[in-house]
């Protein structure tokens, strides 16, 4: 990561019926967020005693996570998340600080991307 993150987003789900048009969608949202300036990291969790999966995005500001909340995916898999989905609970967070390794556990980068 080369910036400090100014907000996160985590997106927390109970694991259901995962579809290919499911893992299609998801990977597409994935791809695009990964294109929106501000982008800058992302790491997913499971649970496989709980069944419950996390995935965190990390941004430079909040313009950027706002691109991701309007894209056309992204409303197209929340009008859905029905059908492949249990409960779930999206958290937005300010980040204040960050301490240790800054990239541990972050996959796709953008400085990683580019290397």
């Amino acid at each position: 990561m080369t910036a400090t993150p100014k907000y996160s987003s985590t997106f927390i789900f109970e694991t259901r019926n995962l579809t290919e048009e499911f893992d299609r969608i998801d990977s597409e949202i994935a791809t695009r967020a990964r294109q929106i300036p501000g982008f800058l990291g992302e790491e997913a969790w499971h649970n496989e005693e709980t069944g419950l999966h996390a995935e965190v995005y990390y941004w430079t500001d909040m313009d950027a996570l706002k691109q991701l909340m309007g894209m056309d995916t992204h409303r197209l898999a929340k009008s859905r998340y029905g059908e492949w989905l249990g409960e779930y609970r999206v958290v937005i967070s300010e980040v204040q600080s960050v301490y240790g390794n800054p990239i541990l556990g972050l996959e796709h980068r953008p400085d990683q991307e580019q290397s």
